[in-house]
């Protein structure tokens, strides 16, 4: 009996020594270059923000951190890569707009929805519905009624993804007749609005700026949660009366679904730390409002989108894909 006990006792003294000096994974991570796949081009304000935290993480984890833009498809060429790499030290840096909607838009996706782990939340893209300067209206209260007296007149583009459902659905729940001009280029779209040519668009503020600084359109809301301080006098559609067309801009970085939970934070530590005064005022300058959240927070504000999709899908006839 003595015996086994003294040899338990061993054995309990070597796990504890073995656990003293084995540093954790996420203490030793990363042990080689970290790779940021980029859902848009070179220059966006996600790619911006990107580059700018890369910078910083860089530094305090000692490896290179190589900025990758893969833009194109709807965000299906940079999700495709980043999933089939499946690897800790390749993550993704996307706008939710990039895939939210993919289930409802496409039958069939070279991913699954869990293969994009949440590890933190950036900022918030602000996304603004806005007209052109030359029409009569000056709230989307107007730009309804506006709508509904002259059945088909209108025309409206958004961008694709989130915000283009969710005014679809919203179109069809108003018995609106306003038909959509689809855009490739979501530039030309905020031109063709300044002209007149289109009656709506639905985009991110940073692509619209330069027309409304021209004094060629005007905003009507934004679709964001919460008022922006970048636009302050203008409401949010829900302070405006529509709240079925309020949606965030989640940006953020994801890692692959066998990322352990303790490097995920570890990495939204990091991330968090890296985002100083430079990096906000960088953001803001993109049309970005810095709104940081760790990997549980983050996972839930998608999901909230997720389930608000869906009701939107649901008034469409439209069906998930399985």
């Amino acid at each position: 009996m003595l015996d086994r006990r003294r040899c338990a006792f061993a054995v309990a003294l070597g796990l504890v020594a073995l656990l003293a000096i084995a540093p954790s994974q996420a203490q030793t991570w990363p042990q080689r270059p970290v790779r940021f796949i980029v859902t848009l081009g070179a220059g966006s304000g996600v790619d911006i923000g990107t580059r700018l935290i890369a910078d910083r993480l860089s530094r305090r984890w000692g490896q290179p951190v190589v900025v990758e833009n893969r833009p194109g498809g709807d965000g299906l060429v940079a999700i495709g890569a980043f999933a089939a790499a499946n690897d800790d030290h390749v993550l993704l840096a996307s706008p939710s707009g990039s895939f939210t909607a993919h289930p409802f838009i496409y039958k069939h996706l070279p991913y699954k929805p869990t293969d994009l782990a949440p590890i933190a939340r950036v900022s918030n893209t602000v996304i603004v519905v806005a007209v052109p300067a030359s029409l009569e209206v000056r709230s989307l209260a107007e730009l309804v009624a506006m709508a509904r007296a002259q059945p088909d007149k209108l025309n409206w583009a958004g961008t694709t993804g989130n915000n283009e459902f969710l005014f679809a659905a919203f179109l069809k729940n108003a018995g609106l007749a306003m038909p959509k001009v689809p855009y490739r280029n979501l530039v030309e779209a905020a031109n063709d609005l300044a002209l007149g040519r289109i009656s709506v668009n639905l985009t991110a503020f940073a692509i619209a700026r330069p027309q409304l600084d021209a004094g060629k359109i005007r905003l009507l809301a934004v679709t964001n949660s919460t008022r922006s301080a970048i636009l302050p006098d203008v409401p949010t559609v829900a302070e405006a009366g529509y709240p079925a067309l309020t949606i965030d801009g989640l940006v953020g970085f994801f890692g692959p679904p066998s990322m352990p939970e303790r490097l995920g934070e570890a990495i939204a530590a990091d991330v968090r730390a890296s985002m100083d005064a430079l990096v906000e005022e960088r953001l803001s300058l993109t049309g970005q409002v810095p709104n940081f959240g760790g990997p549980a927070d983050f996972a839930a504000a998608l999901e909230h989108q997720r389930a608000h999709l869906a009701a939107a899908a649901r008034d469409l006839g439209v069906e998930p894909t399985q």
